[in-house]
């Protein structure tokens, strides 16, 4: 048993992660012996991304752990050295969706060849949904524009800029609200990256405390609905122009708290298969190398 372990977890304000804002209000953290320190950032300032482009969260920030996409953990940690992936997963059943405007000619995904498609760069969108792309287009036709946040690629898509965008609920429902079409779903493949400080014992009480976490939202997901709705209310406070012609309370009636999982510790052999897939397609060096993307745990 750790005996009060000071661990510092970037934590990021969206659906899929729930389960690490509930541990720790909950103490199961404090009760797997990790003293945890959620390190935020407060959603007026972030224009982009919440996860910053430039700075190490193990160096800058001084961070033990943060959850990331898949994808993107694979390219933080070589090409930034932020790091090593601990672990992996799918975190929860909340698909992206592609969006479009009822008003375009897109009918099917087949119909994206070529057509700009919003997302957040070097975030989880940009990487699944190119993956998902590629089973009804060429790589060559994939056309990702970099929009920002969710709100932001609302915006895009109201005014015109982009002709479909990417979204995860509880954006997704928005969207439905907004009178947008939804085009394509596929799943969010999550990571979880450690500082050379985190060992086997760090690692393995984490995730006893989040599966506990887990386990309790699953059990009574409807006693979590106050905390799972304000990822929408802090968007309607940066964003109001969005809501100005939407029912907000037929949004939180038909918004269900999703099912989460545990994160798995990294699985190596995949995160190779995805490793080989970035290269193939010039998302990372060809000399990135799985041993030192992966934590030696």
């Amino acid at each position: 048993m750790l005996a009060d372990r000071a661990v510092r977890v970037f934590h990021l304000p969206f659906s899929f992660v729930l389960p690490q804002k509930v541990a720790i209000e909950r103490g199961y953290f404090r009760e797997e012996g990790l003293a945890v320190d959620l390190v935020e950032r407060d959603r007026r300032d972030v224009s982009v991304k919440y996860i910053p482009a430039e700075e190490t969260l193990t160096g800058e920030y001084d961070v033990d752990l943060y959850p990331i996409c898949k994808w993107e953990s694979i390219r933080r940690t070589w090409t930034m050295g932020d790091g090593r992936v601990v672990a992996n997963g799918t975190f929860a059943s909340l698909p992206y969706t592609v969006f479009t405007r009822p008003d375009t000619d897109i009918e099917t995904p087949t119909d994206l060849a070529d057509v700009p498609v919003g997302v957040n760069r070097r975030t989880g969108q940009e990487y699944t949904a190119r993956k998902a792309l590629e089973d009804y287009v060429s790589p060559a036709e994939i056309d990702l524009v970099g929009c920002g946040m969710p709100t932001d690629r609302l915006q895009a898509l109201s005014e015109g800029r982009v002709d479909a965008v990417t979204l995860i609920d509880p954006h997704s429902t928005l969207a439905d609200h907004l009178g947008f079409r939804r085009l394509l779903e596929y799943d969010n493949h999550m990571g979880i990256v450690g500082s050379d400080d985190v060992d086997r014992d760090v690692l393995e009480a984490f995730l006893r405390a989040y599966g506990r976490a887990v386990d309790e939202i699953n059990a009574e997901p409807d006693a979590f609905r106050g905390t799972y709705l304000e990822l929408l209310e802090a968007d309607a406070a940066v964003a109001p122009e969005l809501f100005d012609d939407v029912d907000v309370d037929a949004v939180r009636q038909e918004l269900t708290v999703p099912r989460y999982e545990v994160p798995d510790p990294v699985d190596r052999e995949e995160l190779d298969d995805h490793l080989d897939w970035m290269q193939s397609r010039g998302l990372i060096d060809e000399s990135a190398a799985i041993d030192d993307i992966v934590a030696p745990l």
